[in-house]
């Protein structure tokens, strides 16, 4: 197998991935965006981008030039490559596989290999926001006409793989690839950082400490579990939001009178594991659109925390079970939410460490080594 792939720049949950892949075939990752996309402004962090951890060892990779008047992978014309169909030729794969349609040159490049090599895509798309259909009926002529093009796709869970079905693709065109973290580096443990950082916090051992990670923004609605947590008045528990966003300063302004309420600014990759390891719920209270899947789940799971999440988020049908690994609330509803976590403080640091050790166990096999697997044996046909 020689494999092309095209995605727009290093993301920390591809990079390992190529390389675990680069071990076992021959592979070339074409970097769309251009080398600029290594460190860049991300508007949901509303600050500058750079990965603490390598990204670009251990594959073959190019940067293609970006020809686009305002590059960035936020729109369609983002992502303008002229040279990519002689790049993708010149090197000569057998297979491709594309990350993403909504991009010019990607676009390009699916409609140009159909019926050439076979093309693997990957994305992340649900319905779980989607509108009714006659409302969206030219969105449901176009995807069909998108999905026409591809020879199968790698699915990252049930709800991306009820969206592709709905959009044309067959059973033998479906690949279980799972959404999946480095599970290994965030499963080390960080005993003495992680003492340091409770005291850092003034947390005592014995406190229970929710913890909500990513971008301060409207899907994710931090706000509603903010106000959740305050309505609980919960003796020995503790708050801690870490990420930034345009929610900052509303967060901020109401949880300044509350002293077991924390926040950090957005930390890089190799202190996340410190931070997860610290806490005994991780919540992601998404109401959407748009949280296709939430990876700090994996993160915290491989972590081993009880998980939070609304019915919004991606990943809450395939990764938490209710009362074993946690709990799924209604995506904006205080009241569920309030309720669930009610149920969780409650249940007391022993028993949130059981449902620890089950979502530990729950994620063990979205991984890096079972989406390489199956990428690179798609032609033994479904694998889910």
């Amino acid at each position: 197998m020689r494999l092309a792939i095209i995605v727009t720049h290093p993301i920390q949950y591809y990079a390992p991935l190529f390389k675990l892949m680069a071990q076992k075939i021959d592979l070339k990752v074409f970097y769309t965006w251009g080398d600029e996309s290594v460190s860049k402004y991300d508007p949901g962090f509303n600050k500058n981008i750079s990965w603490d951890i390598d990204l670009l060892t251990g594959y073959n990779y190019q940067w293609l030039i970006n020809t686009a008047v305002n590059p960035g992978s936020h729109h369609f014309r983002g992502i303008v490559n002229p040279d990519i169909i002689n790049h993708i030729q010149n090197w000569q794969p057998d297979t491709l596989l594309v990350y993403g349609w909504a991009y010019s040159s990607h676009l390009t490049v699916i409609r140009y290999f159909k019926g050439k090599i076979p093309i693997l895509f990957r994305g992340d798309s649900t319905l779980l926001d989607e509108r009714p259909e006659f409302k969206n009926l030219l969105r449901y002529v176009y995807l069909k006409w998108i999905y026409k093009h591809i020879d199968y796709a790698m699915y990252t869970g049930s709800n991306n793989r009820a969206y592709f079905k709905k959009y044309g693709l067959q059973e033998n065109q479906l690949i279980f690839a799972p959404h999946a973290v480095d599970n290994e580096r965030f499963a080390i443990p960080q005993k003495k950082e992680i003492i340091q950082f409770k005291q850092k916090l003034n947390i005592n051992s014995d406190n229970i400490l929710i913890l909500f990670a990513g971008k301060f923004e409207e899907k994710k609605d931090p706000l509603l579990l903010l106000q959740a947590f305050i309505n609980l008045e919960a003796a020995n528990t503790h708050l801690l939001f870490v990420g930034n966003g345009s929610l900052e300063l509303a967060l901020k302004q109401q949880a300044v009178k509350y002293p077991n309420i924390h926040f950090m600014d957005f930390q890089n990759q190799s202190y996340m594991p410190v931070i997860y390891q610290a806490c005994d719920i991780f919540c992601l209270p998404s109401k959407g659109p748009g949280e296709s899947w939430g990876l700090a789940v994996n993160e915290a799971m491989i972590c081993g925390k009880a998980i939070l999440v609304s019915n919004k988020t991606g990943c809450a049908i395939d990764l938490v079970k209710n009362n074993i690994s946690g709990y799924i609330h209604m995506a904006g509803s205080k009241f569920d939410l309030e309720e669930k976590l009610h149920c969780l403080i409650n249940k007391g640091k022993k028993e949130l460490f059981r449902m620890g050790e089950a979502s530990k166990k729950q994620i063990k096999d979205w991984s890096f080594t079972v989406q390489a697997n199956n990428i690179v044996n798609y032609k033994n046909g479904r694998n889910q």
